[in-house]
């Protein structure tokens, strides 16, 4: 086969196809870098509205992921491929794939729940599917938390609504519910006016939110005074650490116990 004969009759061809080629890469470069810069700049407009950072990131990866399959369905056409029957070629192909991963289209629909009916947004402390931590992040099909010793949870959107979410920051302020055990021989009312005095000496304690300190229960080996004040959310852990140590403190000084389980064993011999 003569090469050059074969390219002098098909140059006109070849060429025509080598420039859609070439013109079809340079609009997907330069499509994808205009679709990203559109989607930065619908972000900060978002963000300039005081949109919630939650649906705005939905917002902006749904309208990135449109617009590239737009751009990829406008360069086939340039080919000649007849659009309409690529179109209704992918519909059928993606139903058949949304049939196959219905769990995934589950997830998707159950991300816009979340976004819709919000019962929680980014930054938010939660507890679902068994753990506690904040949202980072609420995707397309996942919601990603960061825990407290910063391990990312990656949780599918369905398993979220599915399950009980319980929102620790949605009502601002938490109450503090404790619990310290005293002694069957220490005086109640002294015990409950040194943790009084404990818990109104902290500022981050809503004082005129009330606190309420008494017998929560007689134990085996102790009495269970319980203790109870509101705080703001972001004062909750300092607040309760502080409560824990320095009640301890005040009983130290002041004599009073903080029993632990005992257990008496008598021993009897045969005579």
């Amino acid at each position: 086969m003569d090469l050059a004969q074969l390219w002098q009759d098909y140059e006109p061809v070849l060429l025509a196809i080598g420039i859609k080629i070439l013109a079809a890469i340079f609009i997907l470069f330069v499509g994808f870098w205009l679709i990203n810069w559109l989607v930065r700049q619908v972000a900060k407009l978002l963000e300039k509205r005081n949109v919630d950072i939650s649906v705005s990131g939905f917002l902006t990866s749904f309208l990135g992921i449109g617009l590239k399959v737009l751009l990829i369905l406008s360069i086939v056409g340039m080919f000649g491929v007849e659009t309409t029957s690529f179109i209704a070629i992918l519909s059928a192909l993606s139903l058949a794939v949304g049939l196959a991963l219905q769990g995934n289209l589950g997830h998707f629909a159950s991300g816009i729940l979340l976004l819709t009916f919000r019962p929680f947004k980014v930054g938010d402390l939660i507890g679902t599917n068994g753990f506690v931590a904040t949202v980072k992040e609420i995707t397309v099909f996942h919601t990603v938390l960061n825990a407290v010793d910063n391990r990312l949870i990656i949780i599918p959107n369905g398993k979220v609504m599915g399950d009980a979410i319980e929102n620790y920051t949605a009502q601002g302020v938490r109450k503090l519910d404790m619990t310290f055990g005293i002694g069957y021989g220490d005086d109640i009312d002294k015990a409950r006016d040194i943790i009084r005095s404990v818990v109104e000496s902290i500022p981050e304690v809503l004082q005129d939110r009330g606190i309420d300190i008494f017998v929560r229960s007689l134990g085996d080996s102790s009495v269970n005074m319980a203790c109870r004040a509101w705080t703001e959310n972001a004062t909750y852990w300092p607040t309760l650490i502080y409560l824990n140590e320095h009640v301890k403190k005040a009983f130290d000084a002041n004599g009073i116990s903080i029993p632990f389980p005992q257990r008496d064993v008598h021993v009897y011999e045969r005579g």
